[in-house]
């Protein structure tokens, strides 16, 4: 979810062996505990497992505990699944889940991947912020932007503050946190959890997509998720050249400050009301998402 103004071009592209994609109805073991209208779904998705080259030098090596999605279908799981605003995954290059969950399962989580090419980014800062006035400057900000949120038909967001305290790794150039957020009067509040890669030319990003409920799961995946992620010789954040190389207008204290995602609240709440329900595709997506998220809060 983009959190700052400084985005770059995404021109990620996916070099990945045929030999990995996998049929969703023989990858996912609970493919035929849904209805035709959820296999339908996931017979639109190709989940990919191993070793996927990521272009700007990006490389994961997912080995078989978790799968990617590439951008178009990660499109399909934010719009059409999760039902979020269309506009919701235009920066995503794609997305990882945990193997034991498809992307319908009741009480998954997801990761969405993005690169953002803003530059080398200077991590000069990183001792000397104090995460508690930052915080306090986050939620300012967030509440500034809740009247044209609420103009824009979206709900307004609190954010609580940190589910996880800012953690900048700085012999490894990685930096994570987490923040709480509410949506509207939602009684379940999102998990933000942001993991950045730093490299020479930019940021690589991931953002778990989940709710507070399941932080525990996602600090326990937190070191495997990690070690998923490595930049190429020569994209690396120890190959910047000064003088020839950009330098980000952000420091370590700026990633984390950048934007809230502006996305109803990306809660992996998805098709498995479909199966629970019995519902079928014939109502809007719109119309859809309210039953179930109604049909989810009441439950």
């Amino acid at each position: 979810m983009g959190r700052t103004v400084l985005w770059g071009g995404l021109g990620l592209a996916l070099a990945i062996s045929p030999a990995f994609a996998e049929k969703s109805s023989g990858f996912f073991k609970s493919y035929e505990g849904y209805n035709d209208a959820g296999k339908a779904f996931l017979n639109k998705i190709d989940p990919k497992i191993g070793a996927v080259d990521l272009a700007e030098g990006v490389h994961l090596n997912l080995g078989d505990k978790f799968y990617f999605l590439s951008k178009k279908d990660t499109v399909s799981v934010l719009t059409e699944a999760w039902g979020n605003p269309p506009t919701s995954a235009s920066d995503a290059v794609g997305m990882i889940f945990p193997a034991r969950y498809d992307p319908l399962a009741d009480g998954n989580w997801g990761i969405e991947l993005r690169w953002e090419k803003i530059g080398y980014v200077d991590d000069g800062d990183a001792a000397s912020i104090d995460y508690g006035d930052l915080l306090r400057s986050m939620q300012a900000d967030t509440l500034s932007g809740n009247d044209q949120r609420v103009k824009d038909g979206f709900s307004p967001i609190t954010l609580i503050g940190w589910a996880s305290t800012p953690v900048y790794d700085a012999a490894n150039k990685r930096l994570h946190w987490a923040k709480e957020l509410q949506f509207g009067s939602d009684s379940v509040h999102t998990l933000n959890y942001d993991v950045r890669f730093l490299g020479r030319e930019g940021v690589f990003v991931m953002s778990y997509i989940a709710t507070v409920e399941q932080l525990p799961e996602i600090r326990q995946s937190l070191d495997e998720v990690l070690g998923l992620a490595v930049f190429n010789d020569g994209k690396k954040y120890t190959d910047f050249t000064p003088g020839a190389d950009t330098v980000a207008a952000v420091g370590i204290g700026g990633l984390i400050a950048g934007k809230l995602a502006a996305k109803a609240g990306l809660i992996a709440v998805a098709l498995i009301a479909l199966k629970k329900f019995g519902l079928i595709l014939l109502v809007p997506l719109a119309g859809l998402w309210r039953l179930i998220r109604g049909k989810k809060n009441t439950s």
